[in-house]
């Protein structure tokens, strides 16, 4: 009975899946045109297995306007795929020679699982999975990065698993290393929205003085932590605020400084409140509008940049480029004559 044969098989194959932490979806073979792939535990359900590593998030004030830093660097992006330590050798076997049981039980398989069988079972070049070295090392796969599945090269990673010893350098491109996971952690950073204060609040005036300003420990260190279980890999990337930068929504205004770039002061703070008595000085960080907004506003926006540096496993580090999230504050201007005296 046909139909009995393979519900029995499919039984299997999910109980062996089940039992390594792996979701049921099946692919043909077991190369990277074949692995399965999705969720950050290693679950599977694409084209590629999904990494193992784990993300721990200290600092910040998460909220509804959170979100993640954009890049400063044009030119840099996160890596979309790479190569790391996945299966015991046990397990993989367990796992790959159920796949391969669903194929033989209705009584067809792709070309590529022949292949698969010759490569890591009949000794071209591995021997039954490695089994007899299950202690000693691990088989390496491709996986995805789960915020760029979708991207063109998030298929780059094309090796078929293979086998690493423990404390032998895989020797292959892409391969995940502590610079690899400070830039994941990168991708994982979310800093609080950009929340500045402004005065007068309500409306500012044409050629007066707008004051702007970030209150000391609204902005603190925001740090990523992402580590890959089992291996001694880990990174850190710490964001810091630097800098906010002024953009006055029309080209009749200028910013205070000229710049329009506002540097964080000793205590945490940018800019400088505003007070009662202060209305003929220039705010160390604002913005003097020239022309009214009319019946409309000038959409002011201000981006805090942020500092990132990363530190890993192995005494490794360096720096990242910046990041930058920005807010826009809708600013009514009137001309001077409305001013109530």
């Amino acid at each position: 009975m046909p139909a009995v044969t393979q519900r029995v098989a499919l039984v299997a194959l999910t109980a062996a899946m089940l039992f390594l932490g792996v979701d049921t979806a099946v692919a043909g073979g077991i190369g990277s045109n074949g692995e399965q792939a999705e969720e950050t535990s290693g679950d599977s359900s694409g084209p590629m297995l999904e990494s193992r590593v784990s993300f721990n998030v200290k600092g910040g004030v998460p909220s509804k306007d959170s979100g993640p830093i954009t890049s400063a660097a044009v030119d840099w992006e996160p890596p979309a795929c790479w190569y790391e330590p996945y299966w015991k050798a046990k397990d993989f076997k367990t796992y790959t020679e159920a796949n391969w049981s669903i194929y033989d039980s209705v009584g067809g398989a792709p070309a590529g699982v022949a292949d698969d069988k010759a490569r890591y079972r009949e000794g071209r070049p591995y021997k039954n999975f490695n089994v007899d070295k299950n202690d000693e090392g691990m088989w390496w796969v491709a996986v995805k990065n789960p915020k760029m599945v979708d991207e063109p090269a998030a298929g780059n990673c094309k090796r078929d698993p293979f086998w690493v010893d423990t404390g032998e350098n895989p020797g292959v491109p892409q391969a995940i290393d502590t610079e690899t996971l400070a830039g994941l952690a990168h991708q994982r950073t979310v800093v609080p929205p950009t929340r500045i204060s402004l005065a007068p609040n309500a409306r500012s005036t044409v050629n007066a003085p707008t004051w702007v300003w970030l209150d000391k420990g609204a902005f603190k260190p925001v740090s990523v932590t992402a580590s890959l279980p089992g291996t001694g890999l880990w990174a850190t990337t710490t964001a810091k605020p630097v800098s906010l930068h002024l953009e006055p929504g029309t080209a009749d205004a200028e910013t205070l400084p000229a710049s329009g770039e506002c540097l964080i002061n000793e205590d945490g703070s940018i800019g400088e409140p505003y007070a009662r008595g202060k209305g003929e000085l220039t705010p160390p960080c604002g913005v003097r509008y020239l022309r009214s907004s009319g019946d409309g506003t000038y959409g002011l926006e201000a981006t805090l940049t942020w500092e990132i540096t990363w530190e890993g496993a192995g005494g490794t580090g360096g720096d990242l480029p910046d990041g930058t999230f920005a807010t826009t504050t809708q600013v009514p201007v009137q001309e001077i004559q409305s001013v109530n005296r």
